[in-house]
């Protein structure tokens, strides 16, 4: 067994340790608990039932949603584009809020917010509807109509799914801008997409440190956004921030004397619910489209049934932020159409010590938790006494998201957060999905660490090679989707062409997703990382994920991070840059027995041959690690936008660091 093993046998029960030990040795897996699949939302056969009319199924969870016009349509499809459910018509606002009050709910916990100073209060259906429906009528009064756009760029606060959903009320499309963008990322989304008006706060808390929102907003101003007529200012901290009078306004202004009733527009079920940005192969961000019946129709279903929700007994937690697909669709969307008791928080995992989510979950005995493997591999280097300090056998599910969780954090989770009881759902799924593709189902799914298992019932995915012809099970190729699923991106704002080619044309008929994949022999997915994350080291491909999977596999490392490097004799060299635990010091020595430990488990040609010790890795303020950065600083080149850099110091010390690794080489 590995050293990585030892160590975490040294801290579990002798049942645990068991787990631990068939899994690194013998690829044990986990089948459902039986006690866990009796009761669970998804049974045996809801994968043939629905593979043999995917269409019905995917009805019957629309048929779920509250309709003002039912649809008696499910799919157009005019390759690349879909719609779904064409002919209905719905408010998004009214199946999150208003069906759960009408059926007596209205004193349901919807939120338990927690600040990350220690502010905490919950917010329940009906006071959830009331301030949403105030502040759509205040957004009605400055002039915001159904087909406008709004920009969202706030904190993690109460105040952001109530924007969200009350420019859903009145038509509008929202444009959600992570907290954590320079001005120049607000510039750029407001410009793209035409807003008409910036909903932001005066600031946000990070790290008992004040994030200036507004005045990020004011700097995109001078930047020039022709198309925005008001801002929206929230107070979070209450601190004074400059107000241009005919442009901005407090949202206690905009609120005040409103009524908290506001009649909701009926919108198709193809109608732009919002736009959310993402990055791709060029500078220029992407708008995706998500329209309203099938979005909706993608997170109920998904969010019912990867989540095992009870919809009365469950306190449900997705650690994301709002600024992300995930935190739309499993904080916001998901949760609240199927009338969940959630938490949000505002702050850091570390913030003011490193046991602050592990304190959350206690304080509000949070059932179900989600969150990313950057996370879970952070937790994982503090250390099990901050965990320990805590009572968490209030969970019964955990949920991963965000990149392919490597075995090791798997286990580490399962064991450490879960008790070795919690079923782990670790979950597939892009901004464009909109909703989760690949995942299990807790209740009849037989797990892999490491693995996300199966399509999700009604989703098709394959692996095809370059030619596009689909791999046999044990392969490995390309992840693509060979049929339309309701909550698909509908195109690229103002952009079909690039739509077509981005995601549709290097095989006919095929949605590429982007990312690497593997298919055991048993047909379950293992994700790779995205294909531009593959490195070609002497004619064979090779996956960043593999690479790093196998250097924190030892005892000495906390986190690692690999890209490839221009090698003139090989094509590329692997690049490895390595965050080590507190007992470790970086040496030659270890550096060697990293690149040996590397060839031992993946093959010699797996071996980096560039390996850089690092406090840090840089990452953005979510957590994610920027491989764009670190391709850059391994091929020596001209470093990109850093501007969502966490700490932008990290790339200058790695710099150096990297530059006498590459003359150690030389």
């Amino acid at each position: 067994m590995t050293g990585a093993g030892n160590e975490a046998r040294a801290m579990t029960t002798p049942a645990q340790t068991d787990a631990i030990e068939a899994l690194l040795t013998e690829g044990r897996t986990f089948p459902p608990p039986p006690a866990f699949a009796a009761q669970a939302n998804a049974q045996p056969g809801i994968h043939e039932e629905a593979e043999r009319d995917y269409q019905a199924f995917w009805k019957s969870w629309a048929d779920k949603l509250e309709w003002m016009t039912p649809p008696t349509q499910i799919l157009e499809w005019n390759e690349p584009f879909a719609r779904w459910f064409a002919d209905g018509e719905l408010n998004a606002s009214v199946n999150a809020l208003d069906r759960h009050v009408r059926a007596g709910k209205a004193a349901k916990v919807a939120f338990y917010y927690e600040g990350e100073p220690g502010d905490r209060w919950s917010v329940t259906y009906g006071e959830l509807l009331d301030e949403v429906c105030r502040f759509a009528n205040g957004l009605r009064a400055l002039g915001v109509k159904k087909g406008d756009r709004v920009a969202i760029y706030m904190p993690m606060i109460v105040e952001l799914p109530v924007a969200m959903l009350a420019c859903a009320r009145i038509g509008a499309a929202h444009s959600v801008i992570f907290g954590g963008f320079s001005p120049d990322a607000i510039v750029d989304r407001v410009n793209d997409s035409g807003c008409v008006a910036l909903i932001t706060a005066d600031h946000g808390w990070r790290r008992g440190n004040k994030v200036p929102l507004k005045a990020n907003c004011d700097e995109a101003f001078a930047r020039g956004m022709p198309t925005l007529k008001h801002v929206v200012v929230a107070k979070r901290i209450g601190d004074e921030v400059n107000m241009t009078e005919g442009r901005d306004v407090w949202w206690d202004d905009v609120v005040r004397d409103q009524p908290s009733t506001c009649e909701p527009e009926r919108m198709n079920a193809e109608d732009l619910l919002y736009l959310l940005y993402t990055s791709g192969t060029t500078a220029k961000p992407k708008g995706i489209k998500h329209t309203t019946g099938g979005y909706l129709t993608g997170v109920t279903a998904t969010h019912k049934l990867v989540f095992d929700l009870k919809e009365d007994a469950d306190v449900y937690w997705c650690a994301a932020d709002i600024g992300w697909v995930t935190g739309h669709s499993y904080i916001v969307y998901g949760p609240l159409c199927n009338g969940a008791t959630s938490v949000i928080y505002e702050g850091t995992p570390d913030y003011p010590d490193k046991d602050r989510l592990w304190e959350i979950v206690e304080r509000y005995k949070v059932t179900i938790l989600y969150t990313a493997p950057t996370a879970i591999r952070t937790f994982m280097k503090w250390g099990t006494q901050y965990v320990e300090k805590h009572d968490l056998s209030s969970l019964r599910l955990l949920g991963s998201v965000g990149e392919p969780i490597n075995p090791e954090a798997w286990m580490w989770y399962h064991t450490h957060i879960g008790g070795g009881r919690c079923p782990v759902v670790d979950t597939w799924w892009q901004t464009e999905t909109g909703a989760i593709m690949i995942t299990p189902l807790p209740g009849i799914t037989t797990l892999k660490p490491g693995s996300a298992t199966k399509p999700f019932p009604g989703v098709q995915a394959d692996l095809v090679n370059e030619t596009g012809e689909s791999v046999p099970l044990g392969g490995g190729g390309y992840i693509v989707l060979r049929r339309p699923w309701p909550s698909m991106l509908r195109g690229i704002y103002g952009d079909d062409d690039r739509y077509r080619e981005t995601y549709w044309s290097k095989f006919p008929h095929l949605y590429l997703a982007g990312d690497g994949c593997k298919r055991d022999a048993d047909g379950d997915f293992w994700f790779l990382g995205r294909i531009d994350d593959v490195m070609n080291v002497s004619g064979h491909r090779i996956s960043t994920t593999e690479v790093e999977s196998a250097l924190v596999d030892h005892p000495a490392v906390a986190e690692a991070a690999v890209t490839g490097k221009n090698d003139d004799i090989t094509g590329q060299a692997i690049c490895a840059f390595v965050t080590l635990k507190s007992h470790a010091t970086g040496s030659e020595e270890l550096a060697n027995a990293l690149r040996d430990h590397v060839a031992e488990k993946l093959g010699k040609f797996c071996r980096p041959k560039y390996l850089t010790f690092t406090q840090e890795l840089p990452k953005t303020r979510s957590g994610k690690i920027m491989r764009r950065l670190l391709r850059d600083i391994a091929e020596g080149r001209m470093l990109g936008d850093t501007t969502t850099l966490a700490d932008s110091s990290v790339v200058a010390e790695l710099q150096n660091r990297a530059k006498d690794e590459a003359t150690k080489e030389d």
